[in-house]
């Protein structure tokens, strides 16, 4: 089946992973740590599953239950999810994913393009956010992460979403009034905003 075929048959059910990694400066240095994510391609929520500075099975084997959890996992209602070819996607990773009722589909060698809205939520977290700023220390990264995301699904428009948010505050959007500004990170991520009267 071709990849778009695919995507179209089941775009409410599919979610995509992927890690994306920096350099944060810490009391041993400069350090890298790894960011583990889920983007849910209809609606372009994302979740950080979780951020450490080396993967590894057992881990990620607790990502998987977390992220399949009964209450409040984000895969609650995913039926596949999308992933490039990195070792840490392993055979129990996805038996945990199976037992919750997703499954993993494994993309092709070489083909960013086959992931890209994870591919393109690093670059936007990275652009926007991220290399802006020089992270003091692993609280530092996390709330700086914690912070783009609460205004990636709440303040910034989305052109896959027809420029809308993926969490709107409002369902009418005043045209009249004083604009508004809000800020996040000192200012690096803004959101202008009409209050509703």
């Amino acid at each position: 089946m071709p990849w778009e075929t695919f995507l179209k048959a089941h775009w409410g059910a599919i979610a995509a992973a992927d890690f994306f990694s920096l350099e944060i400066i810490t009391r041993a240095g400069l350090v890298r740590y790894f960011v583990f994510f889920g983007i849910n391609l209809k609606t372009r929520r994302v979740e950080v599953a979780g951020i450490i500075q080396q993967p590894y099975g057992e881990w990620m084997k607790q990502i998987a239950r977390n992220l399949t959890d009964v209450v409040d996992g984000f895969l609650e209602k995913t039926k596949y999810l999308i992933h490039d070819r990195d070792p840490l996607y392993t055979r129990e990773f996805a038996d945990i994913l199976g037992s919750g009722g997703v499954r993993t589909v494994k993309l092709p060698a070489q083909s960013p393009d086959l992931n890209a809205y994870a591919e393109r939520f690093v670059r936007s977290i990275k652009e926007e956010c991220l290399e802006r700023m020089i992270l003091l220390g692993e609280h530092h990264l996390r709330r700086a992460v914690r912070e783009y995301v609460s205004h990636y699904h709440g303040e910034r428009n989305h052109q896959g979403l027809d420029n809308q948010l993926i969490e709107s505050l409002h369902k009418d959007t005043p045209t009249k009034g004083p604009v508004q500004r809000r800020e996040r990170l000192g200012g690096m991520l803004s959101y202008y905003y009409r209050e509703a009267a």
